[in-house]
């Protein structure tokens, strides 16, 4: 169910850019999550929650995706990455699942795996191990 905060209306231009200006790590997952691809579970993209907007959202299991490139390595990215996912986690109760570029297009099947699991079990997510090497 859709809350006061979701998909703010002065949201929707940026949103909507986000989602014509994916990139291809994006693209590449939401070809196995769209249309109940995964499951039966259906997914969002870029979808806004409060004052964040999420790469992907299931809202049935409130789980959201984020695919992160070379950009979230930076110290003052991840600090702003830790406070968004706190605050969506207590805030809007969703539990957050980040995953890089590399693995989506290296590993898509294990990145799949991962959200089936997270999904099927109803738990935090675990988040994918290693794989070695400093590249995203």
């Amino acid at each position: 169910m859709a809350r006061h905060f979701d998909n703010l209306p002065e949201q929707r231009a940026y949103r909507r850019t986000l989602r014509l200006g994916a990139t291809p790590a994006e693209r590449r997952l939401w070809k196995h999550l769209r249309r109940k691809r995964l499951d039966g579970w259906r997914w969002r993209r870029q979808y806004g929650i409060g004052p964040f907007i999420v790469d992907f959202y299931c809202p049935e299991a409130r789980l959201g995706v984020e695919v992160d490139g070379a950009v979230h390595d930076d110290p003052s990215r991840a600090a702003y990455d830790a406070e968004r996912e706190r605050w969506l986690a207590d805030v809007a109760d969703v539990r957050m699942l980040r995953v890089t570029n590399r693995e989506v297009f290296k590993r898509i099947e294990d990145v799949v795996g991962t959200i089936r699991g997270v999904l099927d079990e109803g738990r935090p997510p675990p988040g994918l191990p290693p794989l070695g090497g400093g590249e995203s």
